[in-house]
């Protein structure tokens, strides 16, 4: 698209000359102006890390040294007739990023002359970087969730018997897994806090009703992987809680911890899972760890966040304990 230039048929050249320069400068743009020869005749708003020395007529090479000032002088060689035009983008590393526009014109009377404009290209070429790397992070994040989701999938079939028993559980656990990564998408990936965690799933499995858990510890944050793991398995101790125990209404029955600890100097996450059991259900303890899901307890959980599990079912109750890595990314 052209844009309209007027300039007043006989008006003073100077009077032009300054009115342009002047509105160059005022609007901050960096123009450079050669003629045919190569000679710079005109300098606006060069951008601080250059300099041009006034008492001497100003070169490339004094200008932007000489490894630059050769790139430019042949990006101005490709241009023979008015209306050419070629761009140059040149990385300053910690200096920043810079593309050279220019382009060949025709002045009336005057010949052919290089019009160079250079713009700071540093703030969007970092966006473009940071938008390429969280696309990346995303692409790595859905195939990481899409994992999940295969082997949840897979370890519900086998242990459901049923269609109806699969996908009354298989839902939930999506939704435990969707509403974990709802609460990581909310924090800007930089995690979750167990506690909120905890809150969050006891709301989608127990809506509208007062769980009655001790919660100890502290709310430690948890990585974005870690989160919709340890999500899920919050998720399998509610549901068998309100399925079979009976706990989530009992203050008292239920106590949960999330604490710190270190192993061989390395720190580690501890969550802790202790509920009592109604008499009624103590009575059938024998039956009790095949209709408590153990699968995604012992196995899917643990092994997703790089940790070992505890979990064990008797007369005395359960008992779940989940010890991690605090670095768990990947």
């Amino acid at each position: 698209m052209r844009r309209f230039s007027w300039v007043e048929p006989g008006e003073i050249e100077a009077v032009s000359r300054d009115f342009f320069i002047h509105a160059l400068i005022d609007l901050g743009a960096c123009y450079l102006l050669y003629n045919d020869a190569g000679r710079c005749m005109c300098i606006t708003g060069l951008p601080d890390i250059w300099q041009a020395q006034s008492d001497n007529p100003p070169t490339d090479i004094a200008i932007f040294g000489e490894a630059i000032a050769e790139s430019l002088v042949s990006l101005r060689g490709k241009l023979q007739n008015a209306g050419d035009h070629a761009t140059l983008e040149i990385d300053l590393a910690e200096n920043g990023v810079f593309e050279f526009r220019c382009r060949k014109v025709s002045i009336p009377g005057h010949g052919l002359y290089s019009i160079m404009a250079i713009e700071d290209k540093t703030e969007e070429r970092r966006r473009e970087r940071a938008l390429r790397m969280l696309l990346m992070e995303v692409s790595h994040r859905s195939k990481n969730l899409l994992a999940v989701v295969q082997g949840i999938a897979s370890q519900t079939a086998r242990f459901s018997g049923t269609l109806d028993n699969f996908l009354k559980k298989f839902r939930g656990r999506l939704y435990a897994l969707s509403k974990a990564q709802d609460i990581v998408t909310e924090s800007e990936w930089r995690g979750v806090g167990f506690m909120d965690l905890l809150n969050a799933q006891l709301e989608l499995s127990n809506p509208g009703k007062v769980a009655q858990i001790e919660m100890s510890g502290q709310n430690i944050l948890l990585s974005p992987n870690a989160a919709m793991h340890i999500g899920l398995a919050l998720h399998e101790l509610i549901v068998n809680s309100i399925n079979y125990g009976g706990g989530l209404g009992v203050a008292g029955s239920i106590r949960v911890s999330c604490q710190l600890d270190q192993v061989d100097g390395k720190p580690f996450i501890t969550v802790g899972w202790q509920e009592d059991l109604p008499e009624a259900t103590k009575a059938a303890d024998q039956q009790l760890k095949a209709r408590f899901g153990s699968t995604v307890l012992e196995k899917v959980v643990p092994v997703s966040v790089n940790g070992q599990a505890i979990y064990s079912i008797d007369h005395r109750g359960i008992f779940y304990n989940l010890k991690f890595p605090v670095d768990v990314n990947e």
